[in-house]
């Protein structure tokens, strides 16, 4: 057994069944050994999308996903996919070639410092130089991706190392590290004290994160609000936690969000953040959030519980943990006036829209989308105007809705979707992304068609990159500088190209039928949306 060997024998012990990659030189021992796994291998396009389809794959399994590239360029080109999993805390194993060990800081022919590069956007990196320590670093950085606050651990391998016999392979069954402990089960001290303000409260409420669905507490989090009829609104990241029509659900918030759930944030008497950052896309006056009330903030990363919000109670712990421990107190709650007043908001405050007729309004198309998409189906946003079209109109059922939301990555959508369709072949996943967005990862049909990862996809096109325009519409009065998207693709073409049925919607005479046919059969497709390039969220 050689090291390349040892590195497949890690994935399986650790469950993994597909990794997602761009060979070369330096990883090609790997990618041959692991043709004697029934590991499968998916070809991506371009590496920053190995990242991307890892990090879908992660987000609907809640294991870490794997991508592996060579050295040099391949490994510089998926730093963008690592940071943007770093961002969303979304665990991933990323695995690199190397050179050889003992040409390292020679600047030879593809060598890049990755590790050093990645410092920033990763939990921890390994650089392996001895082979027998590969089952313990192999087992390690799966440990610390899944654990604490989740994310990219990044292994470079050098060639020599996964050329080199490995003496003798055993899987350690068990990490111990010395400075890696996180907090789980949250402290009972803490605990308490939240339920007191919570009877206290005469209007409380609950601000979910990504973090809830990253510790998949969706389930306990519901039980705990219905119980005590306390009203919950989400970050982007957050968006699913609660059924978008559930009625204590009240909607997202911060710069893009609802302006009822912003109201609801400002005159809540006890917030209770949770697996939330209090970014500044969620929270752009960290001062109003302490105001006049009572903050709780529930976070597993120690580091973000006060860094942008000095919270009243801090509670450290993993919100599975947290929530279950929460609904088995005893509490009464006083909030029944307070969601007759949040009702009325919701009621009063909802966004009013003046679409041009001729052509698509993406809010109402995306309202209908959703509601005939199938119960469990999956939703991946890019990001641009779309995001905010689709984080305002966009319903969860019992399925997920997913985005770039941290690092806000343009060209997310495709990949992250094949990588929750490649993980769960039966769900039906749309990628929904705009003419800007779809043309960074256009490239990734090929992908669809060569592994069979019958991904549906929306454009909604208007000709422009829609996000800047807007915000140069308002800032510099229409003086516009290079978002004009001239010269772009036929997309019925393309999509002729590569075998992919194809669907263009004009404006909304036909939305149901075209909706109908887009959804009918689990089968790749593309649907372009004309929409008004002054139609502005």
């Amino acid at each position: 057994m050689i090291g390349a060997d040892a590195m497949i024998k890690c994935l399986e012990a650790e469950g993994v069944t597909t990794v997602f990659g761009y060979p070369g030189v330096a990883i090609c021992p790997f990618y041959n050994s692991i043709l004697e796994s029934d590991i499968r291998t998916i070809l991506i396009r371009t590496e920053q999308n190995a990242a991307h389809a890892a990090s879908g794959l992660s987000r609907i399994t809640g294991r870490p996903g794997v991508c592996a590239v060579t050295s040099g360029p391949g490994a510089t080109n998926v730093i963008t996919g690592i940071a943007t999993a770093f961002a969303d805390s979304i665990p991933l194993i990323c695995i690199t070639g190397q050179v050889n060990s003992e040409l390292l800081g020679s600047d030879v022919f593809q060598e890049a410092d990755i590790t050093g590069a990645v410092e920033s956007f990763v939990k921890y990196s390994y650089l392996v130089r001895n082979v027998e320590d590969i089952p313990r670093i192999f087992k390690e950085a799966f440990h610390i991706a899944n654990t604490g606050r989740k994310g990219p651990v990044l292994i470079d391998v050098p060639i020599d190392v996964q050329n080199r016999p490995i003496s003798k392979f055993r899987y350690p069954e068990e990490v111990s590290l010395r400075t890696y402990k996180p907090t789980v089960k949250g402290h009972a001290v803490q605990i308490k004290k939240v339920v007191k303000e919570l009877e206290r409260a005469r209007r409380p409420l609950l601000c979910a994160g990504g973090g809830v669905l990253l510790s998949d507490a969706q389930g306990v989090l519901a039980s705990f609000v219905e119980k005590r009829r306390i009203p919950v609104v989400s970050t982007m990241m957050g968006k699913g936690v609660l059924p978008t029509e559930h009625p204590l659900y009240y909607g997202m918030v911060g710069n893009n969000g609802e302006a009822y759930a912003n109201r609801a944030m400002n005159e809540s008497d006890l917030l209770i953040m949770v697996g939330a950052r209090v970014a500044d896309r969620a929270v752009n006056q960290p001062d109003l959030i302490t105001k006049d009330k009572v903050l709780v903030h529930i976070d597993v990363d120690p580091a973000e519980i006060g860094k942008n919000a000095g919270p009243t109670i801090p509670l450290v712990g993993d919100a599975k943990h947290i929530f279950e421990d929460l609904d088995k107190e005893e509490c009464v709650c006083h909030s029944e006036e307070w969601l007759q007043v949040l009702d009325g908001y919701r009621e009063t405050m909802r966004r009013k829209r003046r679409p041009d007729p001729a052509y698509v309004d993406p809010a109402a198309f995306i309202a209908k989308l959703t509601d005939r998409m199938e119960e469990d189906g999956v939703y991946v946003a890019d990001v641009g105007q779309n995001q905010i079209w689709s984080c305002a109109y966009a319903k969860v059922k019992k399925g997920r809705f997913m985005t770039s939301g941290g690092m806000g990555t343009m060209g997310y959508s495709i990949p992250a979707a094949m990588g929750v369709k490649a993980a769960q072949p039966k769900r039906q996943v749309v990628a929904v992304c705009g003419d800007g967005s779809f043309q960074m990862s256009m490239m990734e049909l090929a992908t669809m068609c060569q592994h069979h990862i019958p991904v549906k996809i929306v454009v909604l096109k208007n000709n422009c990159l829609g996000m800047v325009r807007q915000y140069q519409h308002f800032t510099y009065k229409d003086h516009y500088s290079v978002v004009d998207l001239s010269g772009s693709p036929d997309l019925e073409k393309l999509a002729a190209a590569y075998g992919i049925p194809f669907l263009r919607l004009e404006n909304m005479e036909r939305c149901d039928e075209t909706i109908q046919a887009f959804l009918q059969k689990d089968e790749a497709m593309l649907l372009e949306c004309l929409i008004d390039p002054m139609d502005l969220v």
